[in-house]
């Protein structure tokens, strides 16, 4: 009888044995999983806290990526502004634009760089999913706002280049202009004069000696038959003055007397022009010197 007992305390014992190895194995593999999910949990929170931060200072690189057409002068304002537009300050827009396309680039490759961390970390969570597809939108329309800037300065240094060049021809013009009046001006106002002795002017056919009675009382006279090359011109809008080397002289042309007078300089006499308008309705100044 006793053994019997024996025997079923043994197999008991086995039992409880094989029970407690079961149990423990089990408790040692669930502690392992908790371990091992609390490790997952601390990297996945790790890893969308780096996500999120990454999230935020692409945000504060999108937020800096100020593109007014004012930071950069494409505001026309006329001639005078298109006209600024000229090399330095296309230059200086470029330069801008340039830096706004440095910095888009660098946000979009910080935004590869958040996909490729949350795709090796294995965090897929919905919300942040959908912020980086909305940072991705944010870079397009930057990166296009860009380039309608771009096309912008483009289309204003064409505006200025064709400003430049009707300015160019106007001022042509007006130059065409201005020189046209003043060859108009200088004609009008130019007069031809000669200064010589009697034997001088009837020698050169400038001056003839008419009238009296058996060649006595001759008078000279103006031929009116001249040779302007022995005459030398004088602008009376510029010039008023004539001089002849002689105390004695004599107006032979026909000016009206009111117009000049004649002013005695020592060994030499000066013809100045008081109305100069009148004097130059005869265009041939002929003086005789004694």
């Amino acid at each position: 009888m006793q053994r019997p007992v024996q025997v079923v305390v043994v197999i008991v014992a086995v039992l409880l044995a094989g029970a407690t190895a079961v149990l423990y194995q089990r408790n040692e593999k669930t502690t392992a999983d908790l371990n091992e999910t609390r490790a997952a949990e601390v990297a996945a929170r790790s890893n969308y806290t780096e996500a999120f931060n990454a999230i935020a200072e692409i945000q504060d690189s999108l937020s800096a990526i100020t593109i007014r057409n004012g930071d950069i002068r494409l505001r026309s304002q006329g001639l005078q502004a298109e006209q600024k537009l000229s090399e330095p300050g296309r230059r200086e827009a470029l330069e801008s634009i340039a830096l706004l396309n440095a910095s888009i680039q660098r946000t979009k490759d910080k935004i590869s760089s958040l996909e490729k961390n949350v795709k090796a970390s294995g965090v897929k969570i919905a919300g942040l999913q959908h912020m980086v597809a909305n940072l991705k939108q944010s870079v397009s329309e930057r990166e296009a706002e860009v380039g309608r800037l771009n096309e912008q300065v483009g289309t204003l240094q064409t505006q200025v280049t064709g400003l430049q060049t009707t300015v160019e021809q106007d001022q042509q013009t007006i130059a065409s202009k201005d020189q046209t009046i003043e060859e108009k001006r200088k004609e009008s106002a130019t007069i031809l004069y000669i200064v010589g002795t009697k034997k001088e002017l009837t020698a050169s056919g400038v001056a003839v000696a008419k009238g009296g009675v058996l060649g006595l009382g001759k008078t000279l006279q103006p031929s009116g038959n001249f040779n302007e090359s022995l005459f030398t011109s004088l602008d009376t809008d510029q010039q008023t003055i004539v001089t002849a080397p002689s105390a004695k002289v004599k107006v032979l042309s026909p000016q009206p007397l009111s117009s000049y007078t004649l002013v005695v300089q020592g060994n030499q006499t000066e013809l100045h022009i008081l109305d100069p308008k009148e004097f130059r309705k005869v265009k041939h100044l002929v003086i005789v010197t004694a």
